[in-house]
C-alpha cells in the first residue's frame, strides 16, 4: 500500500491526507471523476439537511501529483470511553435523531458497520468529536432521489439493525 504525506488513513479504495488543521482531502488518483463527483454531491446533500456527515468544502485538483481531491473538514476523534455512560447516552439519542432526520429526507449512509471481509474497526466510520458524534465516508452511501423506493427501503433496514449494534457498542463498552 503506497503511503501519502500526511496520510491520516487509507479506505477501502482511496487515502485521506490533511491539508491542513481545519482541512482534509480523500485523494482519487485515475480516471474516477465519476466517483468524486457522486460521493461530492452525496455529502452535500447531507450537509443540507444536518451537520451529522462530515462537512463537504470543494473539489478540487493536486496537479502537481495528478490527483482530484474531495476536499472535507477536519474532525479530531476522541475516545468515548473516557466519557461517562450518561454522557454517550445523550450522544447517542442526539445521533440517532440526526441519521434518522437524514433517512426521512433521502440519505442513508450504508456503511455504518464494516462488513467483515474488509480490514478496520467494525465502526470506524462513526466518530466521537468534541461536536459529538459525526458520520464519516459517504461512499457508498444512497440518495433516495437516485435509486427509488425499492432500493432506499431496504438500506434503511439494513442501517436501523447497524444502529443499533452500534449503540450496544457505544454505550457498552
Amino acid at each position: 500500500m503506497k503511503k501519502f504525506p500526511r496520510q491520516l488513513s487509507y479506505g477501502q479504495n482511496n487515502p485521506v491526507i490533511a491539508l491542513s488543521d481545519i482541512e482534509v482531502a480523500k485523494i482519487f488518483s485515475g480516471d474516477t471523476r465519476s466517483d468524486i463527483g457522486s460521493e461530492a454531491e452525496k455529502m452535500h446533500f447531507a450537509n443540507s439537511i444536518n451537520d451529522l456527515v462530515v462537512k463537504f468544502i470543494r473539489l478540487d485538483r493536486d496537479e502537481m501529483n495528478n490527483w482530484d481531491m474531495l476536499v472535507m473538514e477536519r474532525i479530531y476523534p476522541i475516545d468515548y470511553r473516557s466519557y461517562e455512560i450518561e454522557k454517550r447516552e445523550m450522544w447517542m439519542e442526539v445521533f440517532e435523531d440526526e441519521l434518522f432526520h437524514l433517512h426521512k429526507n433521502g440519505f442513508v449512509h450504508r456503511d455504518l458497520k464494516r462488513p467483515s471481509n474488509i480490514s478496520g474497526e467494525r465502526f470506524d466510520n462513526i466518530l466521537l468529536t468534541p461536536k459529538g458524534i459525526r458520520l464519516i465516508d459517504v461512499g457508498i452511501s444512497f440518495l433516495k432521489k437516485q435509486v427509488g423506493e425499492r432500493i432506499f427501503a431496504p438500506a434503511i433496514e439494513k442501517e436501523k439493525d447497524e444502529l443499533e449494534q452500534f449503540k450496544s457498542f457505544f454505550l457498552n463498552r
